[in-house]
């Protein structure tokens, strides 16, 4: 297997892509609030269905390598990093500060899963 697809890298690569389609199913409707709800329902649930194609695998490739809790924790700063660039480019939102910094903050409690238990070995 190549590095870019190696075992550590694969399950990345599979959760981008999986949370680009969920950011799109849960909330690229916000643009087509004409639409009856159903429709965007319909539509969302079918493009979630591809996410799940991506995040499935993901879970499957990546687990061994990775503990569950912290592939949880990668989709998670892959899901805030997907929407604030997906809510910046396509909802045409601000990025404002206090959001920055709350996503820091997830930020360094992803660390904390990566780290290990506090106090081990030592």
């Amino acid at each position: 297997m190549s590095t870019l697809t190696g075992p550590a890298i694969l399950p990345i690569l599979l959760l981008c892509a999986s949370n680009i389609f969920m950011t799109l199913a849960w909330y690229g409707h916000l643009k087509f609030t004409s639409q009856p709800l159903w429709i965007v329902i319909f539509a969302s649930w079918g493009i979630a269905f591809v996410e799940y194609c991506f995040a499935v695998p993901a879970n499957r490739y990546g687990y061994g390598v990775y503990s569950a809790a912290e592939l949880k924790t990668i989709q998670e700063v892959i899901t805030l990093t997907v929407f604030a660039a997906f809510s910046v480019i396509y909802l045409k939102e601000a990025l404002t500060w206090n959001h920055l910094i709350g996503f820091a903050f997830i930020a360094i409690g992803a660390g904390f899963i990566f780290k290990g238990p506090i106090g081990a070995g030592h």
